[in-house]
């Protein structure tokens, strides 16, 4: 993978030869952050292109980082578009990645259980990552901590309360519910099974996914890290998406521990205090009602 290229150009002769040019840039959905291409060069090669502002370059390499951790994974895990190149070009920065061609899901059971398989073989000690990365355009904090329950408070739903305080949400009350909760999560949340966390998509809602016309359910839009493989399924579950059977292949591999629905919406939590964050106060109920629920 090329690194840090400085333009687009360069990078795509360095990948494909001297000369290469882009033919043709077709602009297709690439969620509510990027703006996305289906690029094709002079050659007849495509790639897909995801652009934004130049100083949003962190965001894309630390996006290769997930993908090639997710990709090495194997043992019928989920597969990932492979990251080519990142890096400038002009007032922009770039990723460019190979095309995964859209077809139709084989089985949504499959699909699960190959994501059961993806938290089963990509295990580590510490909960966290190597690097920080992003959520959407939000810091998504990796320090790496033993405690799942630690992790999750601080780094997670610590980090996410303080900038949505910081935007003018929430109140002294709300403070105070928030710490309770915090306070409580080492008496709710379970600790990873055998003591290593699982790799995570951390981001897995129903757009990012799609199937492939290979039949299997690939894995886009990454937001990795190592923690309790519940936080993955309770997304899952959040804005739905996600295919008849898809649960049950899970749980046919690895089943759920007892009480995880109770759980799923704590969980959830983090993502809807990034959407508050991300996309204003419409999202505000719903963080508040769920902080007094678990506080």
């Amino acid at each position: 993978m090329l690194e840090n290229a400085d333009s687009l150009e360069s990078a795509l002769e360095q990948l494909c030869g001297a000369g290469i040019r882009v033919k043709k840039r077709q602009s297709v959905s690439g969620g509510d952050i990027n703006r996305a291409f289906l690029i094709t060069l002079s050659s007849g090669d495509k790639f897909f292109l995801k652009e934004n502002h130049g100083d949003l370059l962190p965001m894309f390499s630390s996006e290769s980082e997930g993908l090639l951790a997710l990709g090495s994974v194997g043992g019928g895990a989920p597969p990932v578009p492979r990251p080519l190149a990142w890096g400038r070009d002009g007032e922009n920065s770039f990723l460019l990645m190979d095309v995964v061609n859209p077809g139709k899901l084989d089985s949504g059971e499959k699909f699960g259980a190959s994501l059961a398989m993806l938290h089963r073989t990509g295990r580590s000690e510490f909960c966290g990552f190597q690097v920080e990365n992003r959520i959407g355009s939000t810091l998504q904090n990796n320090k790496q901590m033993q405690s799942w329950h630690d992790f999750f408070g601080e780094q997670r739903l610590g980090f996410q309360w303080k900038l949505a305080r910081e935007k003018g949400y929430g109140n002294s009350s709300d403070d105070r519910a928030m710490a309770s909760l915090l306070r409580r999560l080492m008496d709710i949340l379970p600790e990873p099974e055998e003591g290593h966390p699982s790799l995570l998509h951390g981001d897995l809602w129903g757009g990012n996914w799609m199937a492939g016309d290979d039949g299997r359910g690939w894995l886009i839009d990454p937001a990795v890290y190592f923690g309790h493989r519940e936080a993955d399924i309770a997304m899952t579950e959040l804005f739905g998406g996600f295919p008849r059977g898809f649960r049950t292949g899970y749980e046919n591999i690895w089943p759920l521990e007892p009480g995880f629905s109770e759980r799923r919406d704590l969980y959830n939590l983090y993502h809807l205090l990034n959407h508050l964050n991300l996309f204003g106060s419409s999202y505000l109920d719903g963080v508040i009602s769920t902080i007094y629920r678990y506080s």
